[in-house]
């Protein structure tokens, strides 16, 4: 990204952190202490930054780029990285849903992808989903809700443009697996402040 780690923890206190639901900047606090608590260096505005990395370098960079006239990385393309279907009904053998997704990450990115979140949050549903340590949503994307949801998205690396008054993408795709009891309910969580991103 030509950046260095501060420039995200900056963007990350100054960009996401104000438009970040109280539930999530409490849970992103908790993650911070656990660090600290354990003995590491690593705060809040680098937990924050973990969470929102990917739209702020594939997004928000960018965007901040393009409207400060510098040239930014390559220009991304489809096919992007991710890809993904599903299918049910007629479509399938016995009308069960089948739901697959390719993120085509490096290893070193995808490595860390090792955890298995079973969340029982104070409000909202169930969650099983997928991710690395420190983030409040998937990541990885994939996810399925007590509500039999199953979610599973894709990049577009063609969108451009970012609202540094929307709100983060990760709390809006954790939002969305916690209390969304329907497909249009969840787009309509995501849809709700978006800050460009997706």
């Amino acid at each position: 990204t030509k950046h260095e780690w501060s420039f995200f923890r900056d963007t990350a206190k100054n960009v996401l952190w104000p438009h970040l639901d109280a539930e999530y900047q409490r849970e992103l606090t908790g993650i911070a202490e656990g660090l600290k608590a354990h003995g590491s260096t690593l705060d809040l505005w680098d937990v924050v930054a973990l969470n929102g990395y990917l739209e702020l370098s594939d997004y928000y960079l960018p965007w901040l780029d393009a409207k400060q006239g510098k040239i930014s990385a390559e220009e991304p393309k489809a096919p992007g990285k991710c890809s993904a279907f599903i299918a049910t009904g007629s479509a399938t053998k016995g009308g069960k849903i089948v739901i697959a997704h390719s993120n085509w990450s490096s290893y070193a990115e995808g490595e860390r992808w090792t955890v298995v979140f079973d969340i029982v949050p104070s409000s909202g549903q169930h969650i099983l989903m997928d991710g690395m340590p420190g983030v409040i949503t998937s990541e990885d994307d994939f996810g399925v809700n007590a509500s039999g949801l199953m979610i599973t998205e894709t990049t577009l690396p063609m969108i451009k443009g970012f609202d540094v008054n929307g709100i983060a993408e990760f709390d809006r795709s954790r939002k969305a697996m916690q209390y969304a009891t329907s497909i249009d309910e969840y787009a309509a969580i995501m849809r709700k402040g978006n800050n460009g991103g997706y």
